[in-house]
């Protein structure tokens, strides 16, 4: 899968009424080798609810974080509110999005994979723009996905060559779960890695505001992190 320059990538729609131009920050690719089905899944960046064009007052009083993403079918809109709301995921077709979408897609120029990790330590002094693909599976299913997604907070430890990424939201694919679709599987996520071979998430889910056991009230957030087997591949360019 050849990595996306997130800089040059975005999704318009093609309502007239709105026109509506989306920044691409995370792509996944899920790929179902016994049905020979590849499907991706194109997940923009966030805005605030808003009454668009409005002569006045904006943004909604009861506002909430909307994040759209695209897939070949059915697409998924996450809406959250500062409480847990029951319509905080929705899967619409994507036809029904903005009435359909132009994808305006922009590959990275000479793209260099970073294979060391004194490679990945010195483009990130560079100033290059990083980008990395995040492989997970499931082996009883034979399904497996690749989540891309450019690195936005790149640790470095010069002394031992040492690198971290730590870099969200993303789309990430629970595939534990029962589903009809894909998109009832896919969550969004913060990933981190330090090596090749594994990943760290922590997935966007109801969480407890406090520790106290008796307290009920719950909000969504990034909690409960996860480690999985993985292949992290890190590229640069633009």
């Amino acid at each position: 899968m050849n990595p996306i320059s997130y800089n040059f990538s975005f999704i318009h729609g093609k309502w007239p009424h709105n026109r509506v131009r989306f920044w691409v920050e995370s792509r996944l690719r899920i790929i179902d080798e016994k049905n020979n089905l590849i499907e991706d899944y194109y997940q923009c960046a966030a805005c605030k609810s808003e009454d668009t064009f409005a002569k006045s007052n904006l943004f909604y009083t009861d506002n909430y974080d909307f994040t759209p993403v695209f897939g070949p079918k059915k697409g998924i809109i996450f809406r959250r509110k500062a409480y847990v709301n029951d319509n905080y995921k929705s899967c619409p077709d994507v036809s029904e999005m903005w009435m359909g979408q132009e994808y305006a897609l922009k590959e990275l120029d000479k793209a260099v994979l970073l294979n060391t990790a004194e490679d990945i330590c010195k483009y990130t002094h560079k100033n290059i723009p990083l980008v990395g693909q995040t492989e997970i599976w499931n082996e009883e299913s034979g399904i497996r996905a690749i989540l891309e997604y450019p690195i936005k907070t790149m640790n470095i430890n010069d002394e031992h060559a040492w690198y971290q990424a730590d870099t969200g939201p993303v789309l990430f694919p629970d595939f534990n779960k029962e589903y009809s679709s894909f998109v009832d599987c896919i969550s969004l996520a913060y990933v981190a890695f330090n090596v090749p071979s594994f990943a760290d998430f922590v997935v966007e889910q109801p969480t407890k505001v406090s520790k106290n056991t008796a307290c009920q009230y719950e909000i969504m957030h990034y909690s409960n992190p996860i480690s999985l087997p993985s292949k992290n591949t890190v590229f640069a360019g633009y």
